[in-house]
């Protein structure tokens, strides 16, 4: 599991890039987000461990995939997380929306 996520940090999509972008260095909030990280039988694409919140940012096959997605996301939150789905063309067309989104979030959960 933690080399297939080191090979996922290796190759974001750029989807993930620009999300990246807004979320590394503790620039929001002053909060540590880690990337492509295993939890569980899984592996999120964004995670605050302080608080708990995981950001998965979907393409278009996660269409074919309601049930699986659903069903993790359900484990997630029984293990205490948050998780937040954006599609990748919200990202793409208003990154700063969906920042704004997270920040709620996370202010949310203090």
């Amino acid at each position: 599991m933690n080399t297939r996520a080191r090979t996922l940090r290796k190759h974001l999509t750029e989807t993930e890039l620009r999300l990246w972008g807004k979320l590394k260095r503790r620039q929001l909030a002053g909060m540590k987000f880690r990337r492509q990280q295993p939890i569980g039988p899984f592996i999120v694409d964004f995670v605050c461990f302080e608080r708990r919140v995981i950001i998965e940012v979907d393409g278009g096959q996660h269409a074919e995939v309601v049930a699986y997605d659903v069903n993790r996301t359900r484990w997630l939150e029984t293990q205490g997380y948050r998780v937040l789905r954006f599609w990748n063309n919200e990202v793409l067309a208003d990154t700063e929306a969906v920042a704004q989104a997270i920040l709620d979030c996370i202010e949310e959960r203090r």
